[in-house]
């Protein structure tokens, strides 16, 4: 049943070729989010290896982490913390730059946003390359939280992004496409 329940949400992922660039095989979570039966299936195998980890922090990825990374954080009866790019958090914070294929990006959260001894888990909706989530955790443990693993709905296998997290963080996805 869990099988054909997680071939029903691969199926419900809508590729769009060419976005946002030519050569881009844009993997489109909204129909996922569209159906009530397909989005509470996403958000329960998401957590299902987290339920009883004391999560108390959901640091969730821009700008698409967000959506689901929220309802995580329900779930999980713990706090959000949005990680954003350079210049869009009002407030004061700690920021992270990482390798692109062509130059830098940097991402940042707020300063008070992660507490030392904090349990993170760590949210985007896709783990392409792995430059954003590897930068993640760096940013969190640089403020002293314990990255307790990192949830994506779908990992780009061939993208090999899983390679470039720590060895010592948990990684789950539920579609590997």
């Amino acid at each position: 049943m869990i099988d054909t329940a997680l071939e029903t949400l691969k199926q419900a992922i809508r590729t769009v070729p060419d976005f946002p660039e030519p050569g881009i095989q844009f993997k489109d979570i909204t129909p996922v989010l569209g159906h009530p039966d397909l989005l509470r299936l996403a958000i329960e195998a998401l957590l299902a290896p987290f339920q009883e980890q004391k999560i108390t922090k959901v640091v969730a990825i821009e700008s698409r982490g967000f959506i689901l990374g929220g309802m995580l954080a329900h779930h999980l009866d713990a706090g959000f913390v949005p990680v954003r790019k350079k210049g869009k958090l009002p407030y004061q914070t700690i920021t992270e730059s990482y390798q692109l294929e062509y130059g830098t990006d940097t991402i940042e959260m707020h300063i008070d946003a992660i507490a030392p001894g904090d349990r993170v888990l760590i949210h985007d909706d896709v783990i392409a390359t792995g430059g954003t989530a590897a930068a993640t955790i760096r940013l969190v443990e640089r403020a002293g939280g314990e990255v307790v693993g990192c949830a994506f709905l779908i990992e780009l296998a061939t993208l090999e992004g899983r390679k470039r997290l720590p060895a010592h963080v948990p990684v789950h996805a539920v579609l590997r496409l």
